[in-house]
């Protein structure tokens, strides 16, 4: 009787987190960020941050709607989500998350509702065929600059609070040394910063709002912040290198070998350090940059979470992924895009963007 022996050298799985959730992570940090580009105009006052900080609480409200929606998909059964609330497990930063989120969302709602007040007053005052509505929601259209700013204190608070969740719900998976790291909160919240910048200079440009001195003072603070973005993987690289950290060490020789993944390093940096010198050397241009500050963020979370989920726990070679065409592919990616483009419009044609809140109609009081 022949004996056969079968050794089983590797053994391809299916990633767990779908491109949902890099749409998920992609959107809520492009949220979090933009409402904070929004506190120096609304907030602070400064007029020179009016402009760009009403575009930034507008791709606040825009991805923060949408972010949800791809993390509700990656549950692949919506009706999961009420389970956080009815078995909280104070461990787990996921069900966190569902506390962090509506806390977040809730709060930016009622901050853009308490700044586009006058607006919407005004709106109502040209006696147009939805006046009575926009009076209902403009309920008196004072700017309550204490209001705002309490409510821009709590959307603050919601904000880093999303922020510290999204990034400690992947770096405490000690499984995967590559995501086993404490820069990998500070990497989401610094790449989700230049995107959110690169998204306000696309905004600016799509609704013809776009300033030469407004674009300049974005590139420029892009330019510094893609600085933090290299200066962090350079940290980790060195941790890595020098052996200092042993995960850092374990998931460099995890891709070391792998020609993929140095394709991948070295375009990742070469679209931060190209962002970079176009900031600089030309600042007054907004669509390329933008283009290249949002590729990049978006591509260290693709990198992140599909590449991770490729490099296997044991056994040799890459698991293998394909991004198939159906909703847990690129109609999922396009149906995202969709979304926030017709949230987009809806927003933009319904609610007075182009507006500012008038000098008369500001308080200090609670309307």
């Amino acid at each position: 009787m022949a004996t056969h022996i079968v050794e089983v050298i590797n053994m391809s799985r299916e990633v767990a987190w779908l491109p949902w959730a890099v749409q998920y992570f992609f959107l809520i940090g492009l949220s979090f960020c933009s409402f904070a580009l929004s506190l120096p105009g609304l907030v602070l006052e400064r007029r020179s941050w009016q402009r760009m900080s009403r575009l930034a609480l507008l791709g606040a409200l825009l991805c923060g709607l949408c972010a949800p929606v791809a993390l509700l998909s990656d549950l692949h059964q919506p009706g999961r989500f009420y389970h956080f609330y009815l078995y909280m497990n104070p461990s787990s930063w996921m069900a966190w998350g569902a506390v962090f989120i509506p806390l977040y969302l809730g709060s930016l709602l009622l901050y853009a509702w308490l700044w586009l007040r006058p607006a919407l007053q005004a709106m109502a005052d040209r006696n147009g065929p939805a006046a009575p509505v926009y009076r209902a929601l403009a309920l008196g259209g004072t700017l309550n600059r204490a209001g705002l700013r309490g409510a821009a204190l709590l959307t603050a608070l919601g904000a880093l609070l999303v922020a510290l969740y999204t990034g400690m719900e992947v770096m405490v998976v000690a499984a995967r040394p590559l995501w086993h790291t404490p820069l990998l909160p500070l990497q989401f919240v610094a790449t989700a910063l230049a995107g959110a910048i690169g998204l306000v200079l696309l905004m600016a440009r799509l609704m013809g709002q776009a300033q030469a001195e407004d674009t300049r003072r974005l590139n420029r603070l892009l330019a510094m912040v893609q600085v933090i973005v290299l200066l962090l993987g350079a940290g980790w690289l060195a941790l890595g290198l020098t052996g200092f950290s042993a995960v850092h060490a374990q998931a460099l020789d995890e891709v070391a070998g792998s020609l993929h993944w140095r394709i991948t390093a070295l375009w990742a940096v070469a679209a931060t350090v190209l962002t970079l010198v176009l900031a600089l050397r030309w600042p007054t241009t907004g669509w390329l940059t933008g283009l290249l500050a949002l590729h990049s963020a978006w591509m260290m979370r693709w990198t992140l979470f599909i590449g991770g989920q490729q490099i296997p726990k044991f056994g040799a070679g890459f698991y293998s992924y394909h991004l198939p065409l159906g909703q847990d592919g690129w109609l999922g990616l396009i149906g995202t895009a969709g979304l926030w483009l017709f949230l987009f419009i809806v927003i933009t044609s319904l609610l007075p963007w182009d507006d500012t809140p008038g000098p008369g109609r500001t308080s200090g009081a609670c309307a």
